[in-house]
């Protein structure tokens, strides 16, 4: 027997307790050896809302789980798992519907390596502009006035931002909320 990741179609937002329920189940049936894993792909990402900073947990992909699977000498899943499936609420069924594709090593690797990669990392702002980017300033002094981003630092949120001052181009440094894609 070798052991499969398989991707199952769950309800959104509810991916965290279609994972509690599939293994609650799993142990009910006797399954935990057959059934090796269940697991929502996360990753830590730094939020700012109203000036304060907080670490929030963002789902990779809404919607579904991953389960590790202990295939049959053939390569299937054993049936005891497909009406484990059938059977938990708010779970659909594996991508690729009657044979389920397994993920691949490489894909395997990259999604547990993400989950491990988010345990060990200090999570980083997701700022949605470039360098370049033209934005407008929706709050503070320079309030309804555009400009052009020219450095952006992750690490404080922070952003560097070239505004016409009585026809001059003068930088200001504003925190990232403070500014929008025109």
């Amino acid at each position: 027997m070798s052991n499969q990741w398989y991707v199952i179609r769950v309800q959104s937002n509810k991916e965290e307790e279609a994972r509690v329920g599939l293994e609650r189940n799993a142990e009910a049936e006797g399954l935990e050896d057959v059934v090796l894993d269940v697991m929502v792909p996360t990753q830590q990402v730094a939020e700012i809302r109203g000036g304060k900073r907080k670490q929030v947990e963002k789902k990779l992909f809404p919607g579904y789980v991953v389960m590790e699977v202990a295939v049959n000498e053939e390569g299937n899943i054993p049936d005891s798992v497909k009406l484990l499936i059938k059977e938990t609420a708010g779970v659909g069924d594996f991508i690729g519907g009657e044979e389920p594709v397994p993920l691949s090593a490489e894909e395997v690797s990259r999604l547990v390596g993400q989950a491990e990669e988010a345990e060990e990392e200090e999570p980083t702002l997701e700022i949605a502009f470039s360098e370049g980017d033209m934005v407008d300033i929706k709050e503070g002094p320079f309030h309804d006035m555009k400009g052009h981003v020219e450095e952006v630092n992750r690490a404080t949120g922070r952003v560097k931002v070239v505004i016409n001052v009585f026809n001059r181009p003068t930088p200001v440094e504003l925190n990232y909320w403070q500014v929008e894609l025109s």
